[in-house]
């Protein structure tokens, strides 16, 4: 996620004007005292085993007011998905805040307690030595205050969806507010304090599952996750990212496997600029399904990350919402078929704050609820409205004008990998650019498909 943030203004009170779904105040509970989310529906036709995590207490987490990572993209894509009737029936179920023993599962004392002093103004080093030890005060993860609290909210978020599949009251949660798969144990990067997902698996793994997918569809590679279970093998972690080469933070080669135990079950896909939709998909069709068939997980965790969008100014793939929507509804389909239904949904990169990650991330709550959206549903114009409203007051680098329908019209319909068989790619792609895709595919089913039992020559494995 990391590039210099820049010039922009300031958001406070970026949710006025923009209405939000209903919701409880966040707790200081957490699963370890066992409270987990609530599902409450009205009458009438909401999904009884889906359930969507949300506070408006998400949107404290605010680096300064020209950094690229908005919270006002979650204000937006809560008020679309509201707009839109994906959200009726359903009460929003409230996240707590992490204590100290559920962050340390991933996170060092010592880093907490850094965390802690900073967001309270009283970081008892200099912030040359706050950057230099934690990854904290620099450009792409500046001090705010109330920055602990911020982040431990999150991570109380995404175990508060893993603590209700785990314990039977939903089977597919989605939080949006998740996803920040750059923290490492003892450091911030790429503007993620502290890892959500990665807390949330672990605490997985003592409360009933021994198999759990990672499936990280972020531009960039989730490097986070994959070094917390990196000798794992009760942990199969997948990143489709853009090329290590050409992006930060330069991790997430074919060749990161894995150590010890968990050789075979790190995997890496990384894709050159410029992949569209349908060589995304293929890429995507051509290695996930076969490793998730047989590693056989009992739960999927989704990062969902959408700054592969062709228009996100962070990035350089060019998938557009339609691509996105189409990994998001295969993930889910995965679930059904291999976990009874099990995925945890969080959200994570994405930088088209106004006119992107809105329409993706309601599409992503919609695939949780399984009220899929036509992607050709027109916007109404009250929401367009209030999101151009939002926009004159964003930095104009991360901002764009709203699109008034939930498609860009991208061509999702991909052709499947077949091999070494040289086929011809479809119309709009040229030869060049399907060949480094397949060269991506190979490279990569070479490096872990031999350690699942699978060819990676043959394209029915």
């Amino acid at each position: 996620m990391s590039r210099a943030a820049r010039r922009g203004s300031d958001t406070s009170g970026l949710s006025e004007g923009v209405p939000l779904p209903d919701e409880r105040v966040a707790d200081r509970g957490g699963p370890g005292a066992g409270a987990a989310p609530r599902l409450s529906v009205a009458d009438g036709g909401s999904p009884s085993d889906a359930a969507v995590i949300w506070s408006e207490d998400f949107l404290s987490y605010r680096w300064t007011p020209d950094h690229p990572m908005n919270p006002v993209r979650l204000a937006l894509t809560m008020s679309l998905a509201q707009s839109m009737g994906i959200l009726d029936g359903v009460e929003p179920d409230r996240p707590f805040y992490a204590d100290d023993p559920l962050l340390q599962r991933v996170h060092a004392r010592s880093y907490i307690d850094a965390v802690r002093a900073a967001g309270s103004g009283m970081p008892g080093m200099s912030g040359e030595t706050l950057a230099r030890l934690y990854g904290l005060g620099d450009i792409d993860n500046p001090v705010f205050s109330g920055m602990h609290e911020a982040a431990s909210l999150l991570v109380g978020g995404t175990t508060a969806a893993a603590a209700a599949i785990a314990n039977g009251a939903a089977r597919r949660v989605v939080n949006i507010a998740g996803g920040m798969h750059h923290a490492m144990p003892a450091r911030a990067a790429g503007f993620c304090i502290y890892n959500d997902a990665a807390v949330a698996i672990d605490w997985l793994l003592d409360h009933g599952f021994d198999r759990i997918a990672y499936i990280d569809i972020d531009a960039h590679h989730g490097d986070g996750v994959q070094y917390r279970f990196l000798a794992d093998p009760r942990v199969l972690t997948i990143s489709l990212h853009q090329h290590p080469a050409t992006l930060w933070p330069g991790t997430g080669w074919p060749h990161e496997v894995g150590e010890r135990d968990g050789a075979g079950y790190a995997v890496n896909l990384p894709l050159m600029p410029g992949t569209p939709d349908v060589l995304w998909l293929r890429a995507f069709h051509a290695v996930v399904p076969s490793l998730v068939n047989a590693f056989r997980p009992q739960l999927i965790v989704s990062q969902c990350g959408v700054d592969s969008h062709r228009a996100d100014p962070l990035t350089d793939l060019s998938l557009t919402v339609d691509g996105q929507r189409s990994a998001m509804l295969t993930m889910r389909d995965l679930a059904d078929t291999h976990c009874d239904g099990r995925w945890l949904a969080v959200g994570g990169g994405g930088y088209g704050v106004v006119d992107v990650v809105p329409r993706s991330w309601t599409h992503l709550i919609g695939a949780v609820l399984r009220r899929d959206i036509d992607p050709a549903t027109p916007i109404d114009e009250s929401w367009c409205a209030r999101a151009h409203a939002a926009a004159t007051e964003l930095n104009p680098a991360y901002t764009a004008e709203p699109v008034a329908v939930m498609t860009d019209g991208g061509d999702t319909d991909y052709v499947a990998w077949d091999g070494d068989a040289g086929a011809d790619p479809p119309d709009g792609v040229s030869e060049r650019a399907q060949q480094s895709t397949d060269a991506a595919i190979i490279a990569t089913r070479r490096a872990v498909f031999p350690y699942h039992g699978l060819d990676p020559e043959d394209p029915r494995d």
